[in-house]
């Protein structure tokens, strides 16, 4: 009953040009967001703000997200190949080609370049920042989702070994049947997902600056904390810690959701 995964994780490679599942999932996600997130606030921004918005985010995802790998999970690599946390390709030692891509992308540092972004769009058309992290947050576990389907083509952030009949043989790594801990979390985040958008729709909490976004950081970083005990460590210094690294980096963003929830405002 175990499932035996081989998926080859490009669909075009050259030497010079690389298209992995990957790619279209990590674009189909941020697409996905976008049009919902079109359709739930039609009429509080204008065309010319979302189109702004949707840049910073976009920049802000990919900058957060790469940088994040580099500081938290290797520093001690990138610290002296500077160079290749910015550039997707490098050379070895008689000064060959390699296209690598970018190999290591923090979703704790996309989040932090997201409301980066999201804080330089509200200084700049003076927009109330926590109604707008409350109506865009929303959307965000729908990309999630879709970019925990591409680390799972990629057979990468694998789970740690299982007994269980529905194990992952990721034939790319080992042949030790696995927790599926991409697609563990890529269901919560789809669940989480439809859970905002119901609360969004069908309550009053968002009559309250805040009250979703605390909601959706504390769904979405306890079942990140919960989902990273079945996951195999990152990265080496991580072995021996209590909690790795992702653990670690997401109780701030759950102490602040929880903050957020329960800290009694005035509805707007």
């Amino acid at each position: 009953m175990q499932i035996i995964w081989n998926v080859e994780p490009a669909i075009i490679k050259t030497v010079f040009f690389e298209l992995r599942y990957y790619s279209i999932l990590f674009a189909a996600g941020l697409i996905t967001a976008y049009f919902i997130f079109l359709r739930l606030n039609r009429g509080f921004f204008s065309q010319h703000q979302t189109d702004v918005l949707t840049f910073l985010i976009l920049i802000g995802t990919i900058a957060g997200a790469r940088l994040g790998h580099c500081l938290f999970y290797d520093f001690s690599y990138y610290s002296k190949h500077i160079p290749e946390i910015f550039l997707p390709f490098s050379f070895d030692k008689n000064a060959k080609f390699i296209l690598t891509g970018y190999q290591g992308l923090s979703s704790h540092g996309g989040a932090a370049g997201i409301l980066i972004a999201i804080l330089i769009f509200c200084k700049k058309y003076k927009q109330n920042l926590l109604a707008v992290l409350d109506k865009i947050c929303v959307v965000v576990p729908a990309a999630g989702g879709f970019i925990r389907l591409g680390n799972l083509m990629n057979s990468e952030i694998i789970g740690k070994p299982s007994n269980a009949y529905f194990g992952f043989i990721f034939k790319r790594i080992d042949d030790i049947p696995r927790h599926p801990a991409q697609l563990y979390e890529s269901v919560c985040y789809f669940i989480v997902f439809i859970a905002l958008l119901t609360v969004y729709k069908k309550t009053k909490i968002s009559e309250v600056n805040g009250k979703i976004f605390g909601l959706f950081l504390m769904l979405v970083f306890s079942c990140r904390f919960l989902i990273e005990f079945l996951k195999e460590n990152q990265s080496s210094f991580e072995n021996g810690m209590i909690l790795n690294m992702g653990q670690i980096l997401s109780l701030p963003f759950l102490i602040f959701g929880l903050v957020l929830f329960f800290y009694k405002r005035k509805r707007i």
